[in-house]
């Protein structure tokens, strides 16, 4: 079975030319994506092992296995893109050129949290870049920031776990695209402001600054919303 046999039922429109010329180079694929070991001919079903059996295989270069770790977590991984970047398209090559570096740095992969929070935190920090590269990022001023926060308005957790989720978030695709922005970091994704300030490269009173003020906008388009 060649190249144009390959199918990926769940890729959609994908232009998915890097990543079949990355998973495809060097392995011929069934249509149940069984692993013929070269020496021992055994099939080992590999949508039926663990994820760490899996990595173990990507880590030695396995294309197939690679191909099951993009099948498990590609739909996942676009959408939180997605709601960073705003852009299907853009969102499409970040999920993809997030999975090729995950593959390439699987060494610097510990353990030390699940292997869908590292791929997660991988495509979080490539869209806040290529995000940052779109004309549609205005970022806001940082000087005197720390001397503004307020904590004591806004919405808290407890508040934005009540709402609905349709209400919440057309409220939040209304704001100032920072405020939109790192909130969707910081309650859809659950990053904590130690996190966020890793990825947006702020300080710690910048962020808490920013994440209040963007709490009390959004209270405000709630209010006007209800």
């Amino acid at each position: 079975m060649g190249f144009n046999s390959i199918v990926m039922p769940s890729l959609g429109d994908f232009n998915c030319l890097k990543l079949f010329i990355f998973f495809h180079s060097s392995v011929t694929i069934s249509n149940n994506r069984y692993l013929y070991n070269n020496q021992q001919q055994k099939k080992v079903s590999l949508n039926q092992q663990p994820i760490e059996t899996v990595l173990s295989l990507c880590s030695k270069g396995n294309q197939l296995a690679q191909l099951e770790v993009y099948n498990r977590y590609q739909k996942a991984m676009y959408n939180i893109s997605l709601r960073i970047v705003k852009d299907t398209a853009e969102a499409e090559d970040v999920m993809q050129e997030s999975f090729m570096t995950a593959f390439s740095k699987l060494d610097s992969f510990k353990g030390t949290s699940t292997f869908g929070a590292w791929l997660k935190r991988i495509v979080v920090n490539n869209s806040i870049t290529q995000y940052k590269k779109s004309k549609r990022y205005v970022p806001l001023p940082e000087h005197g920031l720390e001397d503004e926060i307020d904590e004591t308005e806004g919405l808290d957790a407890e508040a934005y776990q009540s709402l609905q989720t349709t209400t919440l978030l057309t409220s939040m695709e209304a704001l100032n695209e920072s405020y939109r922005q790192i909130l969707t970091l910081h309650y859809i994704e659950g990053y904590d402001y130690e996190e966020i300030c890793d990825i947006l490269q702020i300080g710690y009173g910048n962020c808490r600054t920013l994440i209040s003020r963007a709490k009390e906008s959004l209270r405000k388009k709630l209010a006007l919303a209800s």
